[in-house]
C-alpha cells in the first residue's frame, strides 16, 4: 500500500505543538495526544525541533502555534457553553482535539486536503489512536469540490451555529478562496463564529522582522505552500463586516494573556503575527 505523504506546514505545526509539550515549562497548552499522534515515524524529527533560546524567530513561533490552539479551544468552550454543538476546523492538519471531545454531543468536523486526511488516518491506524463517533473526516479539494456539499455529506447541518477554527490557512489563501469561506461561515445561524491567525504584511514590519519574513517566506515556496496573502488589522476589520463581535489580538495582548510572569522567555515575538475571534451574535 502507497503511504500518503506528509503536508510539510501541517507537520512542522505539529512538531512544534509537541515538542512544546516535551520542553517548556510550564506549558501554556496542554495537549496529550500531540507527542502519541506523530508516534516513532517522527520520533528523529521531534527531538531535532528548534528550541534553543538563541533563536528567538524560532521559539516567538512555537509560542505562537501553542496559544493560538488555546485560545480556539477557550473560545470553543465558550460556544458549547452557549449551546454550539458543532466545531469545524478548517485546515484541520494534525489537529488532536477530536480524539479528546470532553463535550457530550459535540461534533467535530475535520476538514483538509484528501491527502492530508490519508497521512493523518495512517498515523491514527500506526498510533493506535481511537476515532470517536463524534469526529468526522472531511476530505475537501477545494479546487474539484464544495465545502458545503462535502459538510453536508458528513452529517454538518447548515442550520445550526457553528464554531469554526481556522489556524494556520490564510497566508496560504488566495483572495478568493478566503472570502469564499468567510462567506460560508458568515452564512451561519446567529451564535456562530470563528477563530483564525493571520500575518501582517512584510511593508508594516520593522527591518528585522522583515528578514525573518522572508527567511520564512523562501523555506515554504520551496515546499510548495507558498504564502498569498497578508492583512493589517484594518484591512482585515473591513473584510469581518458581516460579524458583529470582533476580538483582534496582536504580540503585547497575545504574552499579556498567556505568557506572564514566566522566566524562561518563551513568548511571541515580533509585529506580524495576529490571533482573531468573530462572532454573528445576532
Amino acid at each position: 500500500m502507497h503511504e500518503a505523504q506528509p503536508s510539510r506546514t501541517a507537520l512542522r505545526v505539529a512538531l512544534r505543538r509537541a515538542a512544546h509539550q516535551l520542553f517548556d515549562t510550564p506549558v501554556v497548552f496542554e495537549d496529550p495526544m500531540a507527542v502519541p499522534i506523530l508516534g516513532s515515524a517522527y520520533a528523529a524529527e521531534l527531538e531535532r525541533t528548534p528550541r534553543r533560546s538563541d533563536r528567538p524567530y524560532s521559539t516567538g513561533l512555537r509560542a505562537f502555534l501553542v496559544a493560538r490552539s488555546r485560545y480556539a479551544e477557550e473560545n470553543l468552550r465558550s460556544a458549547v457553553e452557549s449551546g454550539v454543538r458543532q466545531y469545524v476546523l478548517l485546515g484541520a492538519g494534525l489537529d488532536t482535539f477530536g480524539y479528546r471531545n470532553p463535550y457530550p454531543g459535540l461534533q467535530v468536523f475535520e476538514v483538509d486536503h484528501p491527502a492530508t486526511q490519508a497521512w493523518k488516518q495512517e498515523l491514527l491506524t500506526r498510533n493506535n489512536i481511537p476515532v470517536p463517533a463524534s469526529t468526522h473526516h472531511v476530505p475537501v479539494d477545494f479546487e474539484r469540490q464544495s465545502l458545503t456539499v462535502e459538510l453536508q455529506h458528513s452529517g454538518f447541518d447548515p442550520n445550526r451555529p457553528a464554531c469554526f477554527a481556522w489556524l494556520g490557512v490564510v497566508p496560504y489563501l488566495t483572495p478568493e478562496a478566503f472570502r469564499a469561506t468567510l462567506g460560508f461561515i458568515a452564512e451561519r445561524p446567529a451564535g456562530s463564529g470563528v477563530t483564525l491567525d493571520y500575518a501582517q504584511p512584510r511593508s508594516v514590519l520593522p527591518f528585522h522582522e522583515q528578514l525573518a519574513h522572508d527567511s520564512i517566506a523562501s523555506r515554504v515556496q520551496l515546499s510548495g505552500e507558498p504564502f498569498r496573502q497578508f492583512f493589517t488589522p484594518e484591512e482585515m476589520a473591513h473584510e469581518l463586516s458581516a460579524f458583529n463581535r470582533i476580538e483582534d489580538l496582536g504580540t503585547a495582548e497575545i504574552n499579556a494573556r498567556y505568557f506572564s510572569n514566566r522566566s524562561d522567555g518563551f513568548e511571541t515575538i515580533g509585529k506580524a503575527p495576529r490571533l482573531l475571534s468573530a462572532w454573528k451574535d445576532r
